[in-house]
């Protein structure tokens, strides 16, 4: 099939969505099929069988796109819009494949080239507003409540992330087809990248001293103020150690160094900024135990499958968000606090036993749920009713 993509992100970009829409390209091309992408006209140029790319306008003064809601998405998606109903009037496709609120253009769009419509459901739209603390307007609550039911209602298919999401699309329309595909294609992607040298003096972790590794945003939700809190109590047991941070814009960078050394803990903690992705691999190698101290939402975050895969301790919040996929035998789960944090990243950080044991839990988890083979058979499940309607569409 031939497929018209909408993506209302920067693509490629590395953070969440973006990283879930490439590897879904991924399986779609390895099942035979084709992509004409509609994006945002922001991000990095990638090569992929099967994938064309189609930038939408830039609107004036519009430089970046943070993640989440925001007012610079408005003047995008409209022009996003316009931009699919061009590609879409130019080519015939099989069917429009939407991601997050683009879902609303594909819906339409759709209709308008009467084919079948999935969405890819990232997160829950009227949460994003609370998550990411943008309004607690009632009426725009409610209107994204109204959007994400025409979406998940009228769609021929629907693809979620995590369990959580799956129990949302379900409530919406038991009847709908929903498919879990949670964002783990294990892809090879603990493998360090050649050539990087010695990642630990590179970052200033001293030899021998424990290097506790952050991966990801610089997002309020991610919970990197408990992060930072919980380090005090390591260092006070642990002073060698280090705490390495690879992620965050410049702006977000110098915000929290300001945190990091408020809370007493600015002089142990390293910001290597935003890395390749080819680079992280070489990161969580280098690593004596990786966090994931995310405090707000519901959706697993990305990081955590690349984590499990990696064969290193994982500590991590007790929360919804981390124990759809994890458990007390692959990771250390604690209370989201930074004395419990702090105790978390002190116990496998101590007990070599107790992290060595929840690492091969972990891996073998990885190894036998998250695999790509399992990845792409779930990629062809979600098409099973939109290659059924295209097919009798054709028999006709």
């Amino acid at each position: 099939m031939r497929i018209l993509m909408i993506a209302p992100e920067p693509f490629f970009e590395a953070r969440g969505t973006p990283f879930s829409e490439y590897h879904r390209i991924r399986a779609l091309a390895d099942l035979g099929h084709t992509v004409d992408l509609v994006t945002y006209p922001f991000g990095t140029d990638v090569s992929l069988p099967g994938l064309k790319v189609h930038r939408s306008w830039r609107p004036p003064f519009v430089r970046r796109v943070k993640i989440g809601p925001s007012l610079a998405k408005v003047p995008l998606d409209v022009l996003l819009a316009l931009k699919a109903l061009h590609v879409g009037l130019k080519w015939k496709f099989d069917y429009v494949h939407s991601h997050e609120e683009g879902g609303a253009i594909g819906l339409a769009l759709a209709r308008v080239l009467r084919v079948p419509h999935l969405y890819d459901m990232h997160s829950s739209l009227p949460e994003q507003l609370s998550n990411f603390k943008f309004s607690r307007s009632r009426l725009l609550v409610g209107a994204f409540r109204a959007l994400e039911r025409r979406m998940v209602a009228r769609s021929d298919s629907v693809i979620v992330i995590c369990r959580h999401l799956e129990e949302v699309a379900r409530a919406i329309e038991p009847r709908a087809h929903v498919v879990l595909i949670e964002n783990a294609p294990g892809s090879g992607d603990t493998v360090p990248k050649p050539g990087l040298g010695d990642i630990r003096a590179a970052a200033g972790v001293p030899a021998g001293a424990p290097m506790v590794l952050y991966t990801g945003t610089f997002e309020a939700y991610q919970g990197l103020d408990l992060l930072f809190a919980a380090m005090k109590p390591v260092l006070a047991r642990l002073p060698a150690a280090r705490l390495v941070l690879a992620g965050g814009h410049a702006d977000q960078i110098a915000r929290a160094r300001l945190d990091a050394a408020a809370v007493g803990v600015g002089a142990a903690t390293v910001f290597v900024g935003e890395r390749p992705a080819d680079e992280i691999p070489a990161y969580l190698e280098a690593a004596d135990a990786l966090v994931s101290p995310r405090s707000r939402g519901k959706n697993t975050p990305l990081k955590i499958y690349q984590y499990l895969r990696s064969g290193k301790p994982i500590v991590a919040t007790n929360l919804l968000t981390h124990t759809q996929v994890l458990d007390a035998t692959v990771a250390e789960l604690t209370d989201p606090t930074p004395e419990a944090f702090g105790a978390g990243i002190l116990r496998v950080l101590r007990d070599r036993d107790h992290a060595a044991a929840i690492s091969k839990a972990a891996r073998s988890l990885a190894d036998t749920r998250y695999t790509y083979e399992a990845y792409v058979e779930r990629t062809r499940e979600a098409l099973r009713p939109i290659a059924a309607r295209a097919a009798a569409a054709e028999a006709r």
